[in-house]
């Protein structure tokens, strides 16, 4: 378990208050303010239903992204291709690993200038994930 939660600083609760991170134990966690009751929630249950949200929009377009990924790389060959796509369709044991290393910081601070944000309630529940780039909110087609 990375000795931060995956996300910090970049959920928010559905007021628009960041929520902070903390620990219970050794377990880190997301604290929502709750009309002054401090409400914590675990990081792992957050993180993993974002990662979730992540890999179902990511299903049916890998070699899409496979693509652009390789062109982002300049490695347009067929193999990097394929490697990538390949990486792509295993996307949950990626994720694994990424929950045990973490996100560097100055990766979360750039997805931050980006707009990405997850917006989270008091039980700890998903209500959104805005993501740079994707139209979001209620009119979504799916």
């Amino acid at each position: 378990m990375p000795n931060t939660p995956l996300f910090a600083g970049l959920v928010i609760d559905e007021a628009g208050k960041p929520a902070e991170s903390a620990f219970i134990g050794s377990d880190p966690c997301y604290v929502v303010n709750d009309d002054g009751f401090k409400r914590h929630i675990p990081a792992e249950q957050v993180d993993r239903a974002v990662l979730a949200q992540m890999a179902e929009m990511m299903k049916g377009s890998e070699d899409l992204i496979s693509e652009q990924a390789a062109k982002m790389l300049g490695q347009e060959d067929p193999f990097s291709k394929a490697i990538i796509e390949q990486q792509l369709k295993n996307i949950d044991k990626q994720f694994d690993a990424l929950m045990q290393t973490g996100i560097p910081e100055d990766m979360r601070a750039y997805l931050g200038m980006m707009g990405f944000k997850v917006v989270i309630n008091y039980h700890g529940e998903i209500v959104r994930v805005e993501q740079p780039g994707s139209a979001g909110g209620e009119g979504d087609n799916e």
